[in-house]
């Protein structure tokens, strides 16, 4: 009987270890969903999350199976035994192998039962517990719907341990569980896509890129809040200028822009949450006001540097993933580009640096609310002008990336922050230099999936007129509500992109706000990069040419100031 256990237990260890992908993907879902219904991270579930869920159920009900079998060949007794739910009248077998009268044989029997189901009762616990705090706020754990959850889970194991699970099978899930509770000590995003499968490859890509961005940019990470008068700077941190003209090409030389009506109004949100016992209090000579959003992988704080009045929003990782590598380049990947761009129609940064090994970006504080943040409450933009101040504000901000040899590679409604001053393009974390080093290989590189041009799926280089793709979906969206290429599942949405095309109906709501505007983002959305316009500047002219006007700096600035005044936000 003992050779029986040592054998379910070494059979059940090897095919968990052989099965740890659908592990970390489960638990990766675990933790997300149950931050979503804490109500501190807006990305949901995972998708597939439910998959991999039942998929640990049959790996698990596999595991158990064929360590039975095994056992079943080589003892019959010990067969018997553990091929069955707990069941006195089973001693009998344990009382034949040890020789030992019917009484002591139950009462082994019993203590094996009880020790096997308490054990894997308490690592099923403590599973839990690692997933829902380590680099999550103490919220999600202490929720009551999170305590209940957990509560009514572990009487419905228990019930299924002694009524329907053989004793067999507990052994084998109890090391299971062992392995789980080893892997939630470090949890960390799935790993890469299958190789050989560009759907796959493309897709997983673009859902670890949301994943990241999701987590470092939380649910607003630019909520407005009230400015007091700003205090001298101190070196080395840069003081927030007033919010500056929008940016065009160096060809033009815009004039003093006209003095603006009576902005809308913009109601504040809260502040943010309050700091968690665990969190810090400074970082990097910031002192933390409050946490505005957070995910599993990173932080965006409400933070004031020290001496000064001005506040700003602070993004930093988590410290148990500061030994990923990529991570952080992605975040430095952020913090230069941010540095480099124009800063009209962007977020500014305002300081970088690094705290006792964990990074840090200060960016300036942003009024407003994303884009997607505004179709849900809102619904598509209405305004024919404000629709084509969004497009033009949108197409100046990429002109800029683009002449310094950036593509963004992830534009879309939640990277886009609607404020008083404009629209502002946000997130460079996965952009990518043109004909430089980038941080994934060309082709089936970062994204988030119904923004993807057909170049990103392939092994062709991207390049801007990605980002012209992506900027015509995001039009779309605003007028229509979706995106374009919005599908029931993914092979859908991949099909509309490299096949079929995008939504009539989406671009015929673009087509009943401003026909011009139509025209250009239908031309945007050609399948073959070199029949869109090339790069933002391309892009712009574009605009102008649709409307039989000249690009006009001055007029320009006039048509984004005149259109946005009237979106009411």
């Amino acid at each position: 009987m003992e050779m029986a256990l040592v054998l379910m237990a070494g059979v059940a260890l090897l095919l968990r270890l052989a099965t740890l992908p659908v592990l970390v993907r489960a638990q990766t879902a675990t933790r997300r969903r149950m931050a979503a219904a804490a109500g501190v991270d807006a990305t949901g579930g995972a998708p597939g999350g439910l998959g991999a869920t039942f998929g640990e159920l049959a790996i698990g009900l596999v595991v158990g199976v064929a360590a039975l079998l095994l056992v079943g060949v080589e003892d019959h007794h010990s067969y018997e035994l553990f091929s069955r739910p707990f069941d006195l009248d089973r001693s009998v077998y344990i009382a034949f192998e040890w020789h030992i009268p019917r009484a002591s044989a139950q009462a082994w029997y019993v203590a094996l039962f009880v020790v096997l189901l308490l054990l894997w009762l308490v690592l099923w616990y403590l599973t839990q517990r690692k997933l829902l705090t380590n680099g999550l706020p103490e919220e999600v754990w202490t929720s009551g719907s999170t305590q209940v959850r957990l509560i009514g889970l572990v009487l419905l194991r228990a019930a299924i341990g002694v009524f329907l699970l053989p004793v067999g099978l507990l052994s084998s899930a109890l090391v299971c569980q062992v392995v789980a509770l080893l892997v939630s000590r470090n949890p960390k995003p799935v790993g890469a896509a299958a190789a050989g499968d560009p759907q796959a490859r493309a897709f997983q890509a673009a859902q670890a890129a949301e994943a990241f961005q999701a987590a470092m940019a939380g649910q607003n990470p630019y909520a407005p809040t009230a400015q007091p008068p700003a205090a001298p700077p101190q070196a080395p941190y840069v003081q927030p200028q007033a919010p500056q003209g929008p940016y065009v090409p160096p060809q033009f030389t815009p004039p003093a822009p006209p003095a603006p009506t009576a902005p809308p109004v913009v109601s504040a949100p809260p502040v943010g949450s309050p700091l968690g016992a665990h969190e810090p209090r400074t970082i990097g000579g910031y002192q933390l006001l409050g946490r505005i959003g957070s995910g599993g992988m990173g932080t965006v704080y409400l933070a004031q540097r020290q001496g000064s009045a001005t506040q700003v929003a602070l993004k930093t990782i988590n410290p148990e993933l500061l030994a990923e590598g990529d991570l952080l380049r992605r975040f430095q990947r952020e913090a230069e580009v941010l540095a480099m761009v124009p800063g009209a129609y962007t977020a500014r940064v305002l300081d970088t640096g690094v705290d006792a090994g964990r990074p840090y970006l200060a960016m300036e504080l942003l009024d407003g609310r994303p884009l997607d943040a505004h179709l849900r409450e809102q619904g598509p933009i209405r305004s024919a002008e404000a629709l084509h101040a969004l497009a033009l504000a949108l197409a100046v901000a990429l002109s800029g990336v683009h002449r310094l040899g950036l593509v963004h590679r992830d534009l879309k409604p939640a990277n886009i922050m609607l404020t008083t001053a404009g629209p502002r393009l946000l997130d460079f974390g996965i952009a990518a230099i043109v004909d430089g080093t980038r941080l994934t290989a060309t082709g089936g590189g970062p994204g988030t999936l119904t923004y993807m041009a057909p170049e990103q799926f392939g092994d062709e280089r991207v390049g801007p007129a990605a980002d012209v793709w992506a900027w015509a979906c995001c039009v779309v969206c605003a007028a229509y509500g979706v995106s374009p290429f919005a599908a029931t599942n993914t092979g859908a949405v991949i099909r509309r992109i490299v096949e079929s095309g995008p939504e009539p109906a989406a671009l015929a709501a673009v087509q009943a706000l401003d026909p011009e505007l139509a025209a250009v983002v239908t031309r945007a959305l050609a399948i073959d990069p070199a029949r869109r316009p090339a790069d933002g500047t391309a892009l712009l002219a574009a605009l102008a040419a649709a409307r039989s006007t000249a690009p006009d700096p001055a007029a320009l600035h006039e048509q984004i100031t005149r259109g946005w005044q009237t979106l009411a936000l």
